[in-house]
């Protein structure tokens, strides 16, 4: 809730919050009102075991989060030793899921599914041959900037330069000489938005108006506050546009009513809580295993419609779009 990406984590539990509060309105879970248990792990993952810890000593049955990859796989081990169920609605790293964890699930796509769908549309559809690779080295960010590498590598693209960053780091004019001298046709940002929006700035002040292609951690009305009129020629590979989906619009005006705008991953708190106990009430339980058992062999229903996990915990299919910005506005492309 709190550092730099703390606006997408507040939307995170604004949303769960509300999906929460609709739950108890209608008499609880399994004959019991849910009570929530909010921690801020500031995005640090040492915060993060720490968080963990103090939440399994207080005998929760399912948690939702972490935001951040690199706070999400080192809580997730404290949680699998407990037996607590565990949903992300934004940890992207494939790590995640591969730890094999029976208890952990997550609501989005992964890094390696972003980044081709960000590659593919780069090479295919834009027809650029030569990236400069940018990362904030934060799992997610080297993770997604890796993911587009090797993947436009095997579609014959040119990785011209493949460099990293610190997360705090926001004079980026040493990077833009680089890749410039080197030719680069296009960049990938492996990062969040505090850092995308100086980058996109310094870049076109600098007069390099190549593309930016970047993945979910730029989904932020942040960033567009921060490009101000530098907007143009940016990309962000996302889910679909909640705003253009029926089913979501109650939630989203009852959302903005009490909040007073929306951000994405609201949704995806929202969906987080509502999957996680509709499972256990389909279990008649709340015990990790039974309810993983739910989770894995059924259909759900979301604001964005059915899915389906498969046995690792990740989504069967995932549907993603191309974003830009126009006008000061997230708008889809493809």
């Amino acid at each position: 809730m709190s550092g730099s990406n703390g606006q997408i984590g507040s939307a995170m539990i604004y949303g769960s919050q509300m999906a929460i509060e609709e739950w108890n309105a209608k008499g609880g879970l399994l004959g019991k009102k849910i009570e929530v248990v909010v921690r801020d792990d500031e995005g640090k993952p040492d915060k993060a075991v720490a968080v963990a810890q103090e939440i399994a000593a207080q005998g929760v049955v399912a948690v939702l989060g972490h935001f951040n990859s690199g706070c999400t796989i080192p809580a997730s081990t404290i949680y699998h030793e407990n037996q607590i169920l565990q949903m992300t609605p934004g940890s992207t790293n494939p790590k995640v899921t591969e730890q094999g964890f029976s208890n952990l699930f997550r609501l989005v796509g992964r890094d390696d599914q972003v980044a081709l769908h960000a590659a593919d549309y780069a090479i295919r559809t834009m027809k650029i041959k030569k990236f400069a690779v940018l990362n904030n080295k934060t799992t997610y960010g080297s993770g997604v900037a890796e993911e587009f590498r090797k993947y436009a590598i095997s579609q014959g693209a040119e990785i011209v330069s493949f460099d990293g960053v610190a997360e705090q780091e926001l004079d980026f004019r040493a990077n833009i000489a680089a890749m410039k001298a080197k030719g680069a046709q296009a960049l990938f940002w492996g990062g969040m938005y505090d850092q995308g929006g100086p980058l996109v700035v310094q870049m076109r002040q600098d007069g390099f108006q190549i593309p930016l292609f970047s993945g979910d951690g730029m989904m932020n009305s942040e960033l567009l506050k921060s490009l101000g009129n530098y907007g143009g020629n940016v990309f962000i590979s996302f889910w679909p546009d909640h705003h253009q989906i029926p089913a979501a619009q109650p939630f989203i005006q009852k959302y903005i009513a009490k909040y007073g705008s929306i951000e994405p991953y609201s949704l995806y708190g929202y969906d987080a809580v509502n999957v996680l106990l509709t499972a256990m009430e389909k279990a008649g339980t709340t015990n990790s295993d039974q309810v993983s058992q739910v989770l894995k062999s059924q259909p759900f229903e979301t604001l964005f419609g059915s899915i389906e996990f498969d046995k690792k915990g990740d989504l069967k299919k995932v549907n993603l779009k191309v974003w830009t910005v126009r006008a000061g506005q997230f708008i889809v492309v493809d």
